[in-house]
């Protein structure tokens, strides 16, 4: 520990003597400063042993005393050390009082003890303290790299607790805790998880100083990665703020979490790799090659009923960040916690997620891509297949690429293939080419209709809505079946068509529903 005014006194070389401010010894010492000023405070920074011999202050004057003892304390000067027998034989009773009043420790520095042997006195204790606090943090810092290669995150968090005597918790990419020690820690680092957000939009490194929610804790957080995008953080839970063995443990432990995590960037790179291969053989028809292919590592992700995500990239959008890793770090994040597979690969411009239908990652990236705040400025485009097996996979991916094309026309984030194959296709005729094909269609029967000559595509719509049925659709219409029969009879003139093809009638049914609107 830093020295402290007790332990100069007990120092059996300096032979000092307390006159004042016997309560009050315990207080560190900063610095030991020589200096006769009559105001010497604009030269204090606070924490220092003022030394003096009243060659230029007044010391027998009670109100000058006061005023001097009560600016050195409010500009923290610890303590006050006076030399007696240079100016003054012994120490004046108005600066005794004056010290007594404001609390203020008065030392009474003999003759034979220049004021060079406390100041050396002082910066040997202050050497030692950090000489120990270096020794100290190297001893952390052996502890948590053997913890960190034995036992893992889980075990370098416990020995980090234990050096800064509070608590230490381990954040994902996605803020969510990954290991807290001691247990009890857990909850507690989970309220943070905003704080933690914060931090992540700040580029790496990164740290802010937080107060905990209903505890007295002062909490350090650290952002961990070498990259732009922090991939984890660190919060560490103390009492108070760390000394400096304490700090030297947390930059250990920030270093070597760091590289735990660029190590487990370079696995997730590889890993990676394998995925985009499984993928492919998936894709190809061979699905007994994947299962070999992935062993362990995707394998009981083949052997159950998945679905397959596929997302681009908005082509309006700039952002800071690139979304589609930000939907990659979610579907990972959310499986690690569940402790299911996931099969995510990168694909060029594209972003594939093969993931267990019903589990974590399917929810959480519909979750992310859709919440209410969502708007038309959402830098993804998304679409999901149905629930589909290792030999359905192409069909799967198709499904996917389907869904996401009806995304892209219909300005929607994602879509998921079954809400597309269960609703109806009328919202299909929305696209521009859809329309451009129905103008061109009806354009000659609504150029006649202009003419006031008949009313021809109301009766092609009530015809076609009635299936052909006359009667009917002369009825809806007011006017006789012949007058209904004429009518038809020029629409195939005009459009040189026949009705009588269902072709030439399904077509005609879609560019009245696709122009219906206008």
């Amino acid at each position: 520990m830093p020295p402290t005014l007790a332990s100069l006194v007990h120092h059996s070389a300096l032979k000092l003597t307390v006159r004042a401010g016997e309560d009050r010894l315990d207080v560190p010492v900063r610095w030991a400063h020589v200096s006769e000023l009559a105001d010497p405070v604009p030269y204090m920074e606070g924490g220092e042993l003022l030394l003096i011999t009243a060659l230029k202050l007044d010391a027998e004057d009670p109100e000058a005393m006061r005023r001097y003892v009560k600016r050195l304390a409010g500009a923290g000067v610890v303590g006050l050390g006076f030399a007696v027998g240079v100016n003054y034989d012994d120490i004046p009773e108005a600066l005794v009082q004056a010290a007594r009043l404001e609390g203020l420790p008065l030392l009474e520095v003999p003759r034979r003890t220049p004021f060079l042997a406390i100041s050396k006195a002082v910066s040997a204790a202050i050497a030692a303290d950090q000489y120990r606090s270096v020794t100290a943090g190297f001893a952390a810092q052996r502890e948590l790299t053997r913890q960190a290669l034995t036992t893992g995150p889980e075990g370098l968090l416990a020995a980090l607790a234990a050096q800064v005597d509070g608590w230490a918790a381990l954040y994902d990419a996605s803020g969510a805790v990954v290991a807290a020690a001691p247990e009890w820690a857990g909850r507690r680092a989970a309220r943070l998880t905003a704080e933690v957000e914060r931090l992540r939009e700040r580029p790496a490194p990164a740290s802010s100083v937080v107060a905990a929610p209903d505890t007295e804790d002062r909490i350090e957080l650290h952002s961990l990665g070498t990259g732009r995008r922090p991939r984890a953080a660190l919060a560490v839970g103390t009492a108070a703020a760390p000394g400096t063995a304490e700090r030297y443990a947390v930059h250990s432990a920030i270093a070597l979490l760091t590289l735990t995590t660029e190590r487990s960037r370079s696995l997730h790179a590889a890993e990676q790799r394998v995925g985009a291969a499984v993928l492919r053989m998936l894709l190809a028809g061979e699905p007994d090659h994947a299962r070999a292919v992935a062993g362990d590592l995707y394998g009981g992700l083949l052997d159950a009923p998945f679905r397959l995500l596929v997302a681009e990239s908005a082509p309006r959008q700039e952002t800071d960040g690139d979304p589609l890793d930000a939907l990659a770090e979610t579907a990972e994040s959310a499986a690690a916690r569940s402790g299911e597979a996931v099969l995510v690969v990168p694909d060029r411009d594209r972003l594939v997620v093969l993931a267990t239908d019903g589990g974590a990652a399917v929810a959480a990236c519909t979750a992310y891509l859709v919440p209410e705040s969502k708007s038309d400025d959402d830098a993804l485009v998304v679409g999901l297949s149905a629930p589909s097996g290792p030999i359905a996979a192409a069909t799967a991916y198709r499904q996917a690429e389907q869904a996401l094309s009806v995304a892209r026309r219909r300005g929607r984030v994602l879509v998921e293939h079954e809400h597309v194959a269960a609703g109806s296709v009328l919202p299909l005729l929305a696209d521009d080419a859809v329309r451009a094909f129905a103008d061109g269609l009806l354009r000659a029967l609504r150029d006649h209709d202009a003419t006031g000559r008949g009313d021809l595509v109301a009766s092609l719509r009530a015809w076609l809505s009635r299936h052909g049925q006359w009667d009917a659709a002369a009825a809806d219409l007011g006017v006789h079946r012949h007058t209904l029969r004429y009518r038809m009879r020029r629409v195939e003139e005009i459009l040189g068509r026949s009705l009588d093809d269902p072709d030439v009638r399904m077509e005609l049914w879609l560019a009245l529903k696709a122009t219906s609107a206008e």
